[in-house]
């Protein structure tokens, strides 16, 4: 069983939980971050790395990648340990006389991660992709619920399952590399942003509504599928070597369920104006936690993390203070150029 010692510990690495890895170091606290899936970025590494990202201060736009590959590059000076494929589950107390209690988190793995304070940016929770009817038995072989990588559809035919702004996203990053690209969707309307709909009407892509994949056929990978439309006799059959499910995923926030945490809509944790859950040593930041006003932007979560590190760093030493001053204030160790 692998044991660490750090000061706070990060639950999710996402762009909160790695912003707020950085801002850790920048405290002087020693910071290690887990997290189920077995890369960093969370949804926006497993879903749309590709995608642009118009949210971010100081960013007209930053791709996805760019976002978490920059954040990572953030906090490497301050050494973060990534514990990463492994599920936070367990939480125990150590009590200390005369101080707060220490945290004991254990992984699905087994490792065990003392902590003066725990930080949950778990995003949504652990999610899990809708399974798409037909074609399981190609997951891996042809089947893909997301896209991390588009270099491995250049020149493909592709089909693209769904309808909401992942489905349509991965469509128009595919589609200028690919050899085909089809879109189909079970209804006549999309989910997703306004501007990316327009588009992809405007695109060369070929869409289907009211269709549905009723069958996947191959031999050892993918080959073709069949596609039924409503109101058509038969089956039209697709030639398809690279198959997209994007049908949306469903969220579960596990074992936190048993931490014994205030919920709100039973899927997300309520705190105060310093990012406090009800238990204490426990703090939350980004899209998992909850208050009267919130808005649910990457950009809400790095200040809602930086205000969740601070604070902690005065429940593990209530004799620190609680603003430490600006990064502009005094040296504080950058990359190096490239």
């Amino acid at each position: 069983m692998s044991a660490f010692d750090v000061d706070v510990l990060i639950v999710g690495a996402g762009p909160v939980g790695l912003f707020g890895a950085y801002y850790a170091g920048v405290r002087g606290l020693r910071a290690a971050i887990v997290d189920s899936l077995s890369q960093v970025g969370g949804q926006v590494s497993a879903m749309y790395p590709e995608k642009a990202i118009f949210d971010i201060a100081g960013f007209p736009a930053v791709s996805g990648r760019r976002l978490i590959a920059n954040l990572v590059e953030q906090a490497a000076p301050y050494d973060p340990a990534y514990l990463l494929g492994q599920e936070a589950q367990r939480l125990d107390r150590v009590p200390r006389e005369g101080r707060p209690d220490l945290l004991v988190v254990t992984t699905g793995a087994g490792t065990e991660i003392t902590a003066g304070a725990v930080v949950v940016t778990g995003g949504i929770g652990t999610f899990t992709p809708r399974p798409l009817p037909a074609g399981e038995e190609f997951l891996g072989r042809g089947l893909a619920y997301f896209v991390p990588d588009s270099a491995d559809y250049a020149g493909r035919d592709v089909v693209v399952v769904g309808g909401g702004d992942s489905a349509v996203d991965w469509t128009l990053m595919l589609h200028p590399i690919a050899a085909s690209v089809t879109l189909v969707h079970r209804r006549t309307a999309f989910r997703a942003h306004r501007g990316s709909i327009e588009r992809l009407t405007a695109s060369p892509v070929k869409i289907i509504l009211n269709a549905q994949v009723t069958a996947t056929l191959g031999g050892e990978r993918l080959e073709r599928v069949e596609v039924g439309v409503t109101g058509e006799d038969g089956a039209r059959t697709l030639p398809c070597d690279r198959l997209v499910a994007a049908l949306g995923f469903t969220a579960n926030l596990g074992p936190l369920r048993a931490w014994g945490l205030d919920l709100r809509d039973n899927r997300h944790l309520v705190v105060d104006s310093a990012m406090r859950t009800n238990v204490p040593g426990v703090f939350a930041a980004g899209d998992i936690a909850d208050y009267d006003g919130k808005v649910r932007l990457i950009a809400t979560g790095f200040g809602e993390v930086a205000t969740a590190v601070n604070n902690a760093a005065v429940h593990i030493d209530p004799h620190a203070q609680l603003f430490p001053g600006h990064s502009t204030d005094g040296p504080v160790p950058l990359p190096a150029p490239v």
